[in-house]
């Protein structure tokens, strides 16, 4: 089987590397030179555990290439997929399909044959059926099918998600189709993962209502959270007890301040549109939008309060730009509002991060970048801690008490135990722990 992979960002990368470990033979696509001259030389462009090794294992078994001719990658497959960008409009909120109709068209002029063009990317829905329009008008002898196969990767753990899925959601309608997306995921079949056939529509609104789900839940436990200051009870423990009934589960239930990344945001943003769209807007979802942006805003608040009401002319040491751990993507990360705001007020930040300075250095300007996370701490008069990094879990708090101005934590991720922290003379402050 041959897949053309239109897109080599997050999703059509770290999908294109693992489809090729499965056999199949994988091309991918990209209309940026530099970024297929790199990945034909050996340099992956973004980071996730495991996938450098992934995409130079498939290359060298010559299962997995790298093109700019999408000409050639779609003629000589059964399957294209779409994995473009769909980033959220300036001014709506809605997905911007831009990419995706520009890809239709190409795929179009270049198929020569039946093809089943499975989109990938999180589009709303009616964007099959769009795609499928957008192909027939060019092309009406065109013989094809169009599918929704959309992704639950998770930034961080993308090829375990993959290899081990919880579930493959796959909208087909046609039998032809169904039966080319059966063999591609046969792999996953062995293993007895949950694959769920379901029409184009269903498969579109399945990607956005898990994403907007899982969003609403990490704002429920913020805004617990914010009750247990109020009145000296230990978010984490609310956490464990609701966590432990089976209809809730404890995942996405850790408190932090707010959620980012490349998913979310966008995605709840673009839901909330689809649903005022199809007159019956959703109150909950608009609610929690909302709340999100708020949040990361007093986020900068509570560090104001923790360094006695202001920052100004105020060292302040940042561990972690990073929407969340083991990623370099900075996509409306909480530091993107938190750090310019700190600055607003007057503060000089020096930060550090694993792996997402480079990309934070695009969007966030004077600050010190340093290139470890003890050089921040140097004379600073807080320490903050945005991404809970695991090398930011054990620090040498000796060392972190001998290095600061003033022994002051703001720790938004809750990494330590405020009575711990507090025994080693500092002034701990957490979010939602009293």
């Amino acid at each position: 089987m041959h897949v053309a992979m239109i897109g080599t960002g997050y999703v059509g990368l770290v999908s294109a590397a693992c489809f090729s470990e499965f056999g199949v033979e994988v091309v991918c696509v990209d209309k940026v030179r530099e970024k297929i001259d790199g990945l034909n030389a050996g340099k992956v462009p973004i980071y996730e555990p495991g996938l450098e090794d992934l995409v130079k294992n498939n290359v060298k078994a010559g299962r997995l290439s790298f093109t700019n001719d999408i000409t050639e990658a779609v003629k000589s497959a059964d399957i294209v997929m779409l994995a473009v960008g769909t980033p959220s409009r300036p001014g709506d909120g809605h997905a911007d399909l831009s990419f995706v109709h520009a890809a239709a068209e190409e795929i179009a002029d270049a198929m020569d044959g039946y093809l089943v063009v499975v989109t990938k990317s999180t589009v709303p829905v009616g964007t099959g059926a769009e795609i499928a329009r957008i192909i027939h008008s060019r092309r009406p002898d065109a013989e094809f099918d169009i599918v929704s196969n959309p992704e639950f990767l998770r930034e961080g753990s993308a090829i375990e998600d993959f290899m081990r899925p919880d579930r493959v959601v796959v909208g087909v309608e046609s039998d032809r189709a169904k039966k080319l997306m059966a063999e591609l995921y046969r792999p996953l079949f062995l293993i007895e993962t949950p694959v769920v056939f379901t029409g184009i529509k269903t498969a579109e609104l399945i990607k956005y209502a898990a994403n907007t789900f899982l969003a609403t839940k990490i704002t429920f436990i913020n805004e617990i959270s914010d009750i247990c200051e109020k009145i000296g009870a230990d978010v984490h423990d609310v956490a464990k007890g609701i966590g432990l009934d089976g209809r809730i589960g404890n995942k996405f239930l850790h408190p932090g301040p707010g959620y980012g990344g490349s998913c979310f945001p966008k995605d709840t943003l673009a839901f909330v549109r689809i649903a005022r769209q199809s007159g019956s807007p959703s109150r909950i979802v608009e609610a929690v939008v909302d709340i999100n942006d708020k949040r990361k805003e007093r986020m900068a608040e509570k560090v104001i309060a923790a360094c006695g009401g202001t920052v100004e002319n105020k060292n302040l040491a940042v561990l972690g730009v990073s929407f969340k751990p083991n990623t370099d993507d900075v996509r409306d990360s909480a530091s993107l509002t938190i750090i310019p705001a700190l600055q607003a007020e007057g503060a000089n930040v020096r930060a550090y991060d694993p792996e997402a300075m480079e990309e934070a250095k695009k969007l966030l300007t004077n600050i010190e970048w340093c290139t470890n996370a003890y050089e921040t701490m140097e004379n600073a008069d807080c320490l903050v801690i945005l991404t809970e990094w695991n090398e930011f879990r054990a620090l040498n708090l000796e060392r972190v008490r001998k290095l600061l101005a003033k022994p002051v934590i703001v720790d938004l991720r809750n990494i330590y135990e405020p009575e711990d922290i507090a025994a080693k003379g500092f002034d701990y402050t957490c979010v939602g722990r009293p």
